[in-house]
C-alpha cells in the first residue's frame, strides 16, 4: 500500500496527463463534424450569417458569405437549430448524415425585427409608436436619380412630390401635412447616424441626389412623436432614417449593375398654332401687327426638348479578409434633360467597414461616401419663351448678329432689340452655359462597445461629418440678345459648407424572468455644429472685364450655428404584453436668444400586444394584434434666420444707396430683429392598431392621428416706431393637422413557382389653421397671402392663410358665368354687396394640397419572372392654371409691342384682357398616376452556381388620369406656371451578382 501511494504521488503529474490525453481522444473519437449549405427560398441562394446551433447547448456557427457551414457535434446528439432575422427558425434531428442543404423560407411575423430608430435600434414587437419600414424588395424601380423617389407612394402619411422633370431635382416631402408656415416644412433625414441640413448645395438642385440610390438598405419613417421626439427639436416635420448597406462577414461578392434609360416628353402644353395666330391677328390687329407676322410654322417646344438620354452604373464588392467585413460601391451616371442643355453626371463612391473585436464586444461601423457632380442647368426661361414666342418667325436668320437668331429688332432702341419681350427661346439656351462642380461627402465612424463585466451595458460613440463645396460659373455669350447691353456674363459663385456631429450614449438591455420583464435604456449626449461659407464676387462681362461698381461689400459671410443636446429613452416590455417607451430631450440652439435658448421635447407611449392575451392565443385567423398609443412634442428651427434675435447692422442694397454730390454710396443700416423669437412646437397624439390575419397573409396598421403647432412663426405687421421694418417674422399663431393613415399589405398566393403580394396604402389629412395674431382670432387680420401669381404687376396671390381654414385656400373673385356657362369677363359676385370689386370681394374656395392621397403596389413572380408597379392617387387637391390666366387673353397676343403666342383657353373665354384673380381658373387637379411598371426575369445560377443574372425592363410615369387641363396635376406650389415637364422614362437594367 505505502509502495502503491508512493508511485501516485511521485507520478501524479503523469497519471493526470495520460488521463486528458485518454478522455480527449475519446471524446473526439465521439463527435462528428456536420457541413452543408443553408439557402433562401424562392429564390435558392445561399444565406449569410444564419446561426447554427445545436440545440440545448452553447455549440454554435454561423454561415458564410456563401451560406456555407461547418460545426462539430458529439456524435449522439440530436437537433440542430437553424436561425435568422427575416426567416422561419429550421430544427433538423441529426443521424448519419453529414452533410446538409437547408432551406430557410421568409417569416412574415419576423422580418425586419430589428427596426433602426433614433440612436440605436429596438425590436419590432417593442415599437410603440408609428414607424414604416421600406427596404430593397420595396424600392420604386428604374432610372432613380435622387432616393427618395424610391419611397414615392410606399409609406401612408408621406406624401412625395417631385418637384420637375428636371435631372436631379428633388421632390417635396411631407409628413402628415406641413407643420409650419413660413418655416420648413421637410422632414430631417439622418444617414447611418449623421443628420443632414435642410440646407442645399450651391450648383447642386437637390442635396439629397448626392446619395447613391443604390447604397440604400432600408429608409425608417418616424411619423409620429413618440418615436421622432428623440430628435427633439428637428422633428416637428418627421424623421426619416436612411441605412446604408453593409459588408458580409465571409466570401467575396460583386455585383453590377446597370440601367440605361430613355426619357420622352409626354405631352406639350397646349398653344396655338401657327395658323391660329394669323387668323387672330387679321381679325383683330392694327395693319403694323399684320405687318409683324412672318410666314413659318414654328412649334418653339419642338425646338427646346429633346429625348434624354442616361446611363446609372454601380459596382459593389463585399466580403471579408480575415474576418474584417467591408463593402466599397462606386457609381457612375450621366443623364440628359429633356431640356436640351440640360446636363447631370455624377461619380459617386461609398466605403464601408463594419469589424468586430475582442469577442465582439466591440463594434466599429465606418461609412464614408462621397459624391461629385458635373452639371449644366438648361435656362429654364426657355420653357416660357417657348409657350409665348411668336409662332409664325424662323428660329434662324441670314443675318450675323445676335448669332445668326431671329430676334425682335427696333433699330431705334439701343441695344437695336425691342425693349421687353421674350428672346428666342433656342437662343436662349443655346447661348448660356451654367456649369457647375459640387462636391459633397458625408462619413462617420461608430463604436459600440459591449462591458465585459456587464454585458447587458454597451456605450455608443459616433463621430461624423457632412462637407459640401459647391461653385459654379454663369456665362452668356456676349452677342447674345439676352445680354446685349452687358456684353455678357462671365459670373462664378461658390459655397463651402461643413457640419460636424458627436454623439455618446449608453444603452442597456436587461431581461428580468422572475418579474416577466425586459428594460431597454438609452441616455446621451449629441452636439451639431454647422459652418457655412459663402463666397462673394464681384460682376464680370464675357470678355473678362469687371463690371464697374460691381465689387461685393465682403469677400466671404460665415453663418454658423450649433445644437447641443441631452436625451434619453426608456423601452419597458412587461410579459410580452404590454410596451412602455418614453422619450426626452433638451436641446439648446444658438440661434434663439439666452431666455429662449433651451427646449425640452418629451414624449410617452404604450402598447398593448393583444395577441399575446390567452383570449386570442388560440385563435389562428388573428396572427399578430397590437394597440398603441403615444403623446409627445417635437420641434422646428429649421427656416429661423441664424441671428435674427440680435440687433445687426447691413449694408443697404444697390437700388438703396444715398448720394452726395455726384457719387452714390451704400450705407449701412438696422435690421429688424426679434428677441423673443424662438422655435416652433408641435404636440402630436396618435392612437394606432397593427393587427395581421391569416398566417400573416394580411398585415396592416391603423392610425389616428392629430398634430397641434403652437407659436407658429408668422411675418406680421410691425407696430410704427417699434423696429426697423414694416413686418417681422415672430412667434404667433396656431395650426394643427388631423388624419388618419391605413396601410395593408396582402399575400394572398405564395407556392414554389408563383408567387403575389401587393399593398395598399390611403392618408386623409386635415389642416386648420387656428390663430395667426398675438390677440387671439383677431377679426380685424385677415389673414396673409401667399402663392404668387406670374403675370401683370403688383405681386398677386392665389392663396390665403386665415384662422378656420387650411393653408393655402385659394382666396379670389367668384367667377359670374352666362346662361351657356361661359364666363363673363370682368364680372364677379359682389361677396359684400357694396357695389365695387375689390378685395374685399376675395371668396376662400378649395385648398391647394390634397385631403387623401393613396398608395398601391404590386409584385407578382412566377418562376424566373417578375412583374411589379406602383400607382399613387391624390383626392382633393385644386390647382390655379396660370398658364390659362396669364396667356388665354387677347392682350398677350396683341397687347405688346410684338406679337406673342397665347393659351388655346383664349378660343374658349374670349376674354380681351387678364383676369388673374378669377377662380375660374382654380382647376380640380386630383389625378391617379402610374409611377412605374417594370417586368424582369432571372437566368438564375450561371459560371458553375457562381453567379446571378437578372434583366429588367421598365417604364416610369407611365399614365396619368386626370380633369385638370394643364400639363400636369401634380403641382408642389399649387400655381402652375412655366412647369418642367415630367418625361416618360424607358429603363432596361442590368444586375449581375457573383
Amino acid at each position: 500500500m505505502h509502495i502503491f501511494t508512493s508511485f501516485f504521488n511521485g507520478n501524479k503529474r503523469m497519471l493526470m496527463l495520460l488521463l486528458l490525453i485518454f478522455t480527449h481522444g475519446y471524446l473526439f473519437a465521439q463527435q462528428a463534424t456536420i457541413s452543408g449549405v443553408v439557402k433562401s427560398a424562392p429564390d435558392n441562394l445561399g444565406l449569410p450569417g444564419v446561426s447554427v446551433r445545436l440545440k440545448g447547448t452553447n455549440i454554435a456557427t454561423s454561415t458564410d458569405g456563401m451560406g456555407s457551414f461547418s460545426i462539430k457535434i458529439p456524435a449522439k446528439a440530436g437537433i440542430l437549430e437553424f436561425s435568422s432575422v427575416g426567416y422561419q427558425t429550421r430544427e433538423i434531428p441529426v443521424s448519419k448524415t453529414t452533410i446538409l442543404t437547408v432551406t430557410l423560407t421568409e417569416d412574415a411575423a419576423t422580418l425586419n425585427d430589428v427596426v433602426v430608430v433614433g440612436y440605436g435600434t429596438t425590436r419590432k414587437q417593442d415599437l410603440t409608436g408609428s414607424v414604416a419600414v421600406v427596404g430593397v424588395k420595396d424600392f420604386q424601380k428604374g432610372s432613380i436619380t435622387t432616393p427618395e423617389q424610391m419611397l414615392s407612394g410606399k409609406v401612408s402619411g408621406v406624401a412625395i412630390t417631385s418637384n420637375s422633370g428636371q435631372p436631379g431635382s428633388g421632390s417635396t416631402i411631407r409628413i402628415r401635412g406641413g407643420s409650419s408656415l413660413n418655416a420648413s416644412n421637410d422632414p430631417l433625414f439622418v444617414i447611418d447616424g449623421v443628420p443632414l441640413e435642410n440646407g442645399g448645395v450651391s450648383g447642386a438642385s437637390n442635396p439629397l441626389s448626392f446619395i447613391n440610390p443604390n447604397d440604400i438598405e432600408t429608409f425608417t419613417v418616424l411619423k409620429d412623436a413618440s418615436a421622432a421626439a428623440i430628435y427633439g427639436a428637428r422633428a416637428a416635420n418627421g424623421v426619416i432614417i436612411i441605412t446604408t448597406k453593409k459588408g458580409l462577414s465571409d466570401g467575396l461578392k460583386v455585383s453590377f449593375n446597370s440601367v440605361n434609360s430613355i426619357s420622352k416628353i409626354v405631352k406639350q402644353l397646349d398653344v396655338l398654332s401657327a395658323d391660329q395666330i394669323r387668323s387672330i391677328v387679321n381679325a383683330n390687329g392694327t395693319a403694323a401687327q399684320k405687318a409683324q407676322l412672318g410666314g413659318f410654322n414654328t412649334n418653339w417646344q419642338d425646338l427646346i426638348y429633346q429625348d434624354g438620354i442616361s446611363t446609372d452604373n454601380n459596382i459593389s464588392i463585399s466580403g471579408g479578409i480575415k474576418k474584417l467585413p467591408y463593402r466599397l460601391s462606386i457609381g457612375y451616371q450621366n443623364q440628359s434633360g429633356i431640356l436640351r442643355t440640360d446636363q447631370l453626371e455624377k461619380r459617386s463612391a461609398a466605403f464601408i467597414l463594419n469589424p468586430r473585436f475582442f469577442d465582439n464586444h466591440l463594434k466599429v461601423d465606418l461609412n464614408l461616401k462621397g459624391s461629385m457632380q458635373k452639371t449644366r442647368f438648361a435656362n429654364t426661361s426657355a420653357i416660357g419663351g417657348a409657350l409665348n414666342f411668336d409662332p409664325t418667325q424662323a428660329t434662324y436668320t441670314n443675318r450675323t448678329d445676335y448669332n445668326g437668331y431671329w430676334e425682335w429688332l427696333d433699330p431705334t432702341s439701343p441695344t437695336g432689340l425691342v425693349n421687353l419681350v421674350g428672346r428666342n427661346p433656342v437662343g436662349l439656351l443655346e447661348q448660356r452655359e451654367d456649369r457647375a462642380k459640387p462636391l459633397r461627402s458625408i462619413g462617420n465612424i461608430q463604436l459600440d462597445y459591449q462591458f465585459h463585466f456587464l454585458p447587458e451595458l454597451h456605450a455608443n460613440f459616433n463621430a461624423g461629418y457632412d462637407v459640401a463645396s459647391g461653385k459654379g460659373t454663369v456665362y452668356v455669350d456676349p452677342n447674345a440678345a439676352e445680354s446685349i447691353l452687358s456684353k455678357g456674363v462671365n459670373n462664378q459663385y461658390k459655397t463651402n459648407r461643413r457640419n460636424t456631429v458627436v454623439d455618446f450614449y449608453l444603452n442597456y438591455i436587461k431581461e428580468f424572468k422572475s418579474i416577466k420583464s425586459r428594460i431597454d435604456a438609452t441616455a446621451g449626449y449629441s452636439y451639431n455644429d454647422y459652418l457655412t461659407t459663402q463666397y462673394f464676387y464681384p460682376s464680370f462681362d464675357a470678355y473678362g472685364t469687371k463690371v464697374p461698381n460691381s465689387d461685393p461689400a465682403f469677400a466671404t459671410n460665415k453663418p454658423q450655428y450649433r445644437l447641443i443636446s441631452y436625451f434619453g429613452r426608456l423601452n419597458y416590455n412587461y410579459d410580452e404584453r404590454f410596451l412602455l417607451t418614453a422619450t426626452v430631450r433638451r436641446d439648446g440652439s444658438s440661434r434663439f436668444g439666452p431666455a429662449y435658448k433651451y427646449g425640452i421635447f418629451p414624449s410617452v407611449a404604450l402598447a398593448w400586444t393583444v395577441k399575446n392575451e390567452s383570449f386570442l392565443k388560440d385563435i389562428k385567423a388573428i396572427s399578430a394584434m397590437k394597440l398603441r398609443a403615444s403623446y409627445g412634442i417635437t420641434g422646428q428651427q429649421d427656416g429661423i434666420d441664424n441671428y435674427g434675435y440680435l440687433s445687426t447692422y447691413g449694408l443697404s442694397t444697390l437700388n438703396a444707396q444715398y448720394q452726395f454730390g455726384n457719387s452714390f454710396y451704400q450705407m449701412y443700416r438696422p435690421s429688424a430683429y426679434i428677441a423673443n423669437i424662438k422655435w416652433e412646437e408641435t404636440a402630436t397624439a396618435n392612437i394606432g392598431l397593427d393587427f395581421g390575419l391569416f398566417d400573416n397573409r394580411i398585415i396592416g396598421s391603423l392610425d389616428v392621428y392629430q398634430k397641434k403647432t403652437s407659436d407658429l412663426l408668422n411675418r406680421i405687421p410691425q407696430p410704427a416706431g417699434t423696429n426697423f421694418a414694416a413686418t417681422a417674422v415672430v412667434n404667433v399663431g396656431d395650426m394643427k393637422n388631423e388624419g388618419v393613415e391605413l396601410t395593408l399589405n396582402f399575400n394572398p398566393v405564395k407556392a414554389k413557382d408563383f408567387d403575389w403580394n401587393f399593398s395598399f396604402n390611403a392618408t386623409y389629412n386635415k389642416n386648420t389653421i387656428t390663430n395667426l395674431t398675438v390677440v387671439p382670432n383677431d377679426p380685424n387680420y385677415a389673414g396673409f397671402p401667399s402663392g404668387t401669381i406670374a403675370g401683370g404687376v403688383g405681386g398677386q396671390n392665389a392663396f390665403i392663410n386665415a384662422v378656420g381654414g387650411p393653408k393655402n385656400t385659394f382666396n379670389l373673385f367668384e367667377q359670374v358665368y352666362d346662361q351657356a356657362g361661359n364666363p363673363i369677363e370682368g364680372v364677379y359676385v359682389d361677396q359684400n354687396g357694396d357695389g365695387i370689386i375689390s378685395p374685399g370681394d376675395f371668396k376662400k374656395g378649395k385648398q391647394a394640397d390634397p385631403k387623401v392621397f393613396l398608395g398601391f403596389s404590386n409584385n407578382l413572380s412566377y418562376k424566373k419572372w417578375n412583374l411589379s408597379f406602383t400607382l399613387r392617387a391624390n383626392l382633393g387637391n385644386y390647382v390655379y392654371n396660370n398658364n390659362f390666366s396669364q396667356s388665354g387673353n387677347l392682350a398677350q397676343i396683341l397687347g405688346t409691342a410684338v406679337i406673342l403666342n397665347g393659351s388655346p383657353n383664349y378660343l374658349l373665354t374670349n376674354f380681351k384682357g387678364q383676369q388673374l384673380l378669377s377662380d375660374y381658373y382654380v382647376q380640380n387637379a386630383a389625378f391617379l398616376r402610374m409611377d412605374n411598371i417594370n417586368l424582369g426575369y432571372s437566368f438564375g445560377q450561371l459560371f458553375k452556381s457562381k453567379a446571378n443574372l437578372q434583366l429588367t425592363g421598365s417604364v416610369q410615369n407611365v399614365f396619368v388620369v386626370t380633369k385638370y387641363k394643364g400639363l400636369d396635376p401634380e403641382v408642389a406650389s399649387g400655381v402652375d406656371n412655366n412647369i418642367y415637364p415630367r418625361p416618360r422614362v424607358f429603363s432596361l437594367g442590368l444586375n449581375l451578382n457573383y
